[in-house]
């Protein structure tokens, strides 16, 4: 299984934005044109995209739907996967993004309010195009754009959620996330090793080395944002050290 570089498109206000640790106007990043830099992403290497709509997992309302839309037709047509996540709460949410060709919903809140859901679109739509994002904090769940913390660690939602039909997981470090100081690989490397159905990293990634480390745990990839965004290396790059023993 090839380690896969997957880069983030966050969308903010229509914006593409990246935020110091999901905290709405620490932005260090702002591009006026998500679909531009989506596409600017797929020539340059990009197989899979993860698309963010930041106002749905903070406010509970997808204002971004009309680009991620725009987004996801017009790389299908370049065979490109997209996985979105981001105030995906209900069936409906979840049912209307696949029916568009998204490869995979990525269900945070929804899934840990509702585990039933994610049992549900699985068995409607298939497990691999299901995953269940699990972001921590001091190695607790947290939860609504990260403003809520859980008493249940990853472990035990990520058995429980492959349980319950999921595909995937998406792993993010908030400890680390957007800070641009590199990578602790030891709880990404605990999930790993707790489930059998492959865990996506996030959080943290600012050089190529963390990359490597983080393909030593056994993830089946990561998603960057900052680090591309910042220029601390290019995509070609870390596809390329991706690919490395």
């Amino acid at each position: 299984m090839v380690f896969e570089i997957i880069p983030a498109v966050d969308m903010r206000g229509g914006k593409c934005v990246q935020l110091v640790q999901g905290v709405p106007g620490s932005e260090i990043v702002s591009l006026d044109d998500p679909l531009a830099v989506a596409l600017d992403w797929v020539s340059k290497g990009a197989k899979t995209l993860h698309l963010v709509d930041l106002d749905g997992a903070i406010e509970g309302i997808r204002k971004n739907a009309p680009i991620i839309e725009k987004i996801v037709r017009a790389c299908r047509e370049k065979g490109v996967s997209i996985q979105v996540g981001g105030g995906i709460r209900n069936y409906e949410d979840a049912s209307s993004l696949l029916e568009l060709g998204v490869a995979r919903v990525i269900l945070g809140t929804a899934a840990l309010q509702n585990p039933e859901l994610v049992k549900q679109l699985s068995g409607t739509f298939g497990s691999s195009r299901v995953n269940v994002a699990l972001d921590a904090k001091n190695g607790k769940i947290s939860i609504k754009g990260w403003t809520e913390e859980c008493a249940h660690t990853p472990v035990e939602m990520g058995r429980k959620f492959e349980e319950l039909g999921a595909g995937s997981l998406l792993f993010t470090n908030i400890d680390t996330e957007g800070l641009m100081q590199g990578v602790n690989p030891v709880p990404t490397k605990e999930l790993v090793e707790s489930v059998s159905i492959p865990v996506i990293a996030s959080g943290g990634v600012s050089s190529l080395a963390d990359i490597k480390s983080l393909k030593k745990t056994g993830a089946a990839g990561v998603v960057v944002g900052s680090a591309l965004y910042m220029g601390r290396f290019t995509l070609e790059d870390a596809i390329e050290a991706a690919l490395e023993d």
